[in-house]
This record gives C-alpha cells, sequence and structure tokens, in this order.
C-alpha cells in the first residue's frame, strides 16, 4: 500500500484490493487447510509406527543387557535416560497441541474439523504477547534449543559423531531466510507466527515425529556400532592352533593360523571342560586338569551363553600330548646368576616332569627351603665358586644327574647416610644433632637391613670424636657448636650390622658422609 495521506477515492480502492485478496484466500483455504489435516494424520499414523518399533528395538537391548550385563549394560542405561528425556519432551509438545485445539475436538475417526482452523490466534497468543515472544514463546524454544545438547550429555560417545550432527541439524533454531520478508525470520516466526492453527498443529506433530526419529537412530546406532565394531579386523587377532600341543625331535609340526576375537564384555553363563564346569571369566575361562599318562588325550565341552532368553552352547574340542620326563635338571637362582656369601640365597631346584620327593640337590651350604616343592636355600662359605649338583629317580628307576657351578661374590659395602640421604648434606647444626646416622645398601638384589653401632665424628679444627650408637652426642654437639657456617662436618669409619635376617657376616664399613653447614 502506498504511505502518505490518502484519498477517501484511493482509501476505497485500498479497501476494494484487500477484500479481493480476502476472498481468494478464503476459497483457497479449504482445500490447503484440508490437506494440512490429511498431512497431519498420516504423520501421527507414522509416529505411532515408530513408537511401536522403538519399544521393540528397546525390548532387544533390554534383553542383551540382562544377558550381557558389561557388554550392553552402559548403552542399556543410556537409551533408558534418553527415551525418558524423549517422552518428556513429545508430552510438552502434545500438552500445548491439545491447549490450542480445545476449541476443535477431533470427530469419530480422529479428524480436526480443518476448515474451522484457519486463524492463528491460538498459537499467537500462546508464543507472542504483541510481536514479541512470551514467556511461553520462550519456553518452547529453549526446549528445542537444549535437546540435542541433552541427547549428547548422556549418550558421550555411545552416539557417532555423524550422527549426533544429524540431531543438532534436526534441532536448529537459526534464523531462516524468508523470500517473501525478502530477508532472515527468527526460527519461531518463520515457522509459527500468523500460521493457520491446522498448519501449526501439524507442525509440532512433525516435531514429535523428529522426537521419535532421533530415538530411534539412537539406538539402531548403538546396535550399528556393535555390528562394526565385531565386523572390524581389529576386533581380530590371529591365533596359532597346532595340531597338537607337544611335538617329538624329527616330527612335522603341524597346525592352523585362524583369525579369532576376544571380547572382554562377553561373560558365558557357564563353561564345561572334559565333563567339570570351569569359572567364566571376561572373554574366557581357565581350566586345570590331571595331564594323565603318557600319549594324545582331547579336551571337548563347550561354552554356555544366554541369548533372547535360550542358551547357546559353542562346543570346545582340542588335544595335548604328555610326553616322557626330559633328562636335565632346571637349576637357576632366583635372584641372579651369582650367590652372595653370607646370605640365604633362594634357589629353584628340580628336573622336569619328576616329583620333588625324587630329587635330591647338594652343594656346601645348601638347605632345603620350607613350603613350595623345589625351593632351596644357598649361604656359601669361602672360596669364589659354588658346584650345585642335582640327582633324580626316573619313573624306570634309573638315576639321572646334572650339575651347575655358581659365582660367589661378597655383599658390597653400603653407604653413609644422615637422615636416609646418602652424599653431601646441607644444613643447620640443629638438624644434625637430632638426624639418625645410617647405612643403605643401594642397587643391590636383596632388601638387607643395616644398623649403625659406631662411627667418627669430625669437625674442621678439631679433633675426631667415636661414637657408640646411630647418633651424635654431648661431645659431638659441643664441638658442634664451634663449628661456622660453610664447615664440612664429617661422619666416617661407619660400623654396621645386618639385622632382620640370620646372615652371618660382618659387613664392610659403610663409605663416608659430609654434612655442610649452612
Amino acid at each position: 500500500m502506498a504511505g502518505g495521506k490518502l484519498t477517501p477515492r484511493q482509501k476505497m480502492i485500498n479497501l476494494m484490493y484487500l477484500v479481493f485478496i480476502a476472498m481468494l484466500a478464503l476459497n483457497m483455504s479449504k482445500e490447503v487447510l484440508s490437506a494440512f489435516g490429511i498431512l497431519n494424520n498420516k504423520i501421527e499414523s507414522s509416529n505411532s509406527i515408530t513408537d511401536t518399533r522403538n519399544e521393540s528395538s528397546f525390548l532387544q537391548l533390554q534383553q542383551k543387557a540382562k544377558d550381557q550385563p558389561l557388554q550392553y549394560g552402559d548403552k542399556k542405561a543410556k537409551v533408558d535416560k534418553i527415551r525418558a528425556l524423549c517422552k518428556e519432551f513429545s508430552d510438552y509438545i502434545e500438552g500445548i497441541k491439545t491447549e490450542i485445539t480445545k476449541p476443535f475436538p477431533k470427530d469419530k475417526e480422529g479428524n480436526y474439523p480443518c476448515e474451522q482452523m484457519d486463524k492463528s490466534d491460538a498459537i499467537d497468543n500462546m508464543f507472542y504477547t504483541g510481536d514479541k515472544e512470551s514467556k511461553k514463546g520462550k519456553e518452547f524454544l529453549d526446549k528445542i534449543k537444549g535437546f540435542a545438547g541433552q541427547i549428547k550429555a548422556i549418550g558421550g560417545s555411545s552416539i557417532a559423531e555423524v550422527e549426533m550432527k544429524k540431531i543438532e541439524k534436526r534441532f536448529a533454531t537459526d534464523d531462516v531466510y524468508s523470500e517473501k520478508a525478502e530477508a532472515k525470520l527468527p526460527w519461531l516466526d518463520y515457522n509459527y507466527h500468523h500460521f493457520p492453527l491446522i498448519a501449526s498443529v501439524t507442525k509440532l506433530t512433525q516435531l514429535q515425529a523428529d522426537i521419535k526419529t532421533t530415538e530411534s537412530d539412537i539406538m539402531e546406532g548403538m546396535f550399528k556400532s556393535d555390528l562394526v565394531a565385531a565386523a572390524s579386523l581389529t576386533a581380530y587377532q590371529p591365533i596359532v592352533v597346532p595340531e597338537k600341543t607337544a611335538f617329538f625331535q624329527g616330527e612335522a609340526v603341524k597346525g592352523k593360523i585362524i583369525l579369532g576375537k576376544f571380547d572382554p564384555n562377553l561373560v558365558a553363563k557357564s563353561v564345561i571342560v572334559n565333563g567339570a564346569s570351569v569359572p567364566a571369566k571376561a572373554g574366557q575361562a581357565d581350566f586345570s586338569f590331571g595331564a594323565g599318562a603318557v600319549g594324545e588325550h582331547e579336551i571337548t565341552g563347550s561354552f554356555n551363553f544366554d541369548e533372547n532368553g535360550k542358551v547357546i552352547s559353542l562346543p570346545i574340542k582340542g588335544n595335548y600330548v604328555v610326553v616322557p620326563q626330559p633328562k636335565s635338571a632346571n637349576i637357576s637362582a632366583d635372584k641372579m646368576n651369582v650367590v652372595y656369601r653370607g646370605l640365604p640365597n633362594p634357589m629353584t631346584i628340580s628336573f622336569a616332569g619328576i616329583s620333588d620327593d625324587k630329587v635330591s640337590a647338594s652343594a656346601p651350604g645348601l638347605s632345603k627351603a620350607a613350603g613350595n616343592a623345589g625351593k632351596y636355600n644357598l649361604n656359601p662359605g669361602s672360596g669364589t665358586e659354588v658346584k650345585v649338583s642335582v640327582t633324580a629317580k626316573l619313573p624306570d628307576g634309573k638315576p639321572v644327574s646334572d650339575s651347575k657351578i655358581f659365582r660367589i661374590k661378597n655383599i658390597p659395602a653400603p653407604a653413609g647416610a644422615i637422615g636416609g640421604s646418602v652424599g653431601l648434606q646441607k644444613g643447620a647444626k640443629s638438624r644434625l644433632e637430632v638426624s639418625q646416622v645410617s647405612a643403605v645398601l643401594q642397587d643391590f638384589l636383596y632388601d638387607l637391613t643395616f644398623q649403625v653401632t659406631r662411627f667418627s665424628f669430625k669437625v674442621p679444627g678439631q679433633a675426631a670424636i667415636i661414637v657408640s650408637g646411630d647418633r651424635v652426642n654431648a661431645q659431638c654437639k659441643a664441638a658442634l657448636a664451634r663449628a661456622s657456617k660453610g664447615d664440612q662436618i664429617s661422619i666416617f669409619d661407619i660400623k654396621t650390622k645386618i639385622v632382620g635376617t640370620t646372615a652371618a657376616i660382618v659387613p664392610k664399613d659403610a663409605a663416608p658422609v659430609l654434612y655442610e653447614i649452612q
């Protein structure tokens, strides 16, 4: 319309033009309004089908979570929260539809009186106060804006990034370009302001459809991620399966290399091996039974799983070979390839395949240890080497023997320490007066504890003081009082004894330690 002051004739022409446009709109609106009603009914029908499909998918997930809680329990917990969020949002929208359609109840066939729902007052009055968004309008817009973020917060990494982007786009509320206005309009204005009521109802129904589709996509995506992970080559590892688990010299080694998959979240209901039940662990089971006589033996059984209320059994079939006992002994030092003089060096001595009661070992200072079979203590005496001899009786009564020589080393000298720290120490006189003088054996294989029994205490310019025990005495404190800043106090000739062990050995003097007065 032209602006400015209009003549009576121009006003009349404008009024007739508006009446003409209104008449055209009135003639077209019946078909358009009915089309919106048909579309709304179809979307509602589709929503009902989606609800049924979602419920079916959830029941499958619920059963899988019951069968394999480690594998599906976390996903089921997330889906529970997402479904509750979706229902809350959909119910909120249904409440809006119920309120704005009160004057227009559906007929017996479930159809709105679409031709009567041509005004926009109901939705405009709810979402706007004048031309500004009302409190209800802002609430509606905030719920749409926050929905995708809430989904992401609950689902986390269980929802694929590409799927999350689809959801964010589906519920985006950015400004929309309007060709009619030739400008960008706020999302709420573009979709709901001044639209016929039946059109707004249809859009709200479509928003409910988006919510249900989102719920469906999330559950489908979670199942799909399991299938993708299961199909991925990274889920497999080569497993060597020999024809048997023992081969004789000169025999061809035969077997298979197969691709197997280990899932730490898959726990069997039960595992049976050779007729006995064994504990089922995450993705595996450990078994133990007697080897039996020499020869080839079978391993049979089954892995049993719960799946959809039924027990699925996976057969176990394998074999192993028991071979005759070897003719050489296994002799090893538990700490290293040397033994230390004065210490009860632990050793394991055995003949493979021969019970401990038919094995005997001898060496100077060797004694049987209490507890596990094959355990000995070797406390060597003088010399630089010790020979350990082992004899055993084979099942046929014939003897077999072997021996091994070990080097003998002395325990190294410990290092002097003040307050548990070695090397040059610095601090106040008062700290040295109360600190303990100790000895530490650094980087040694055995845990030995040394107790200081005597040491010499020397302040520069004063005579050395011999102290009994491991702390400075009154004479040391008097000498220390005359020391100056920067003076280095020497603690040397540190005598020790080993405590907490039966080792009969006198350790070497500990290395000196210095303390600089600050």
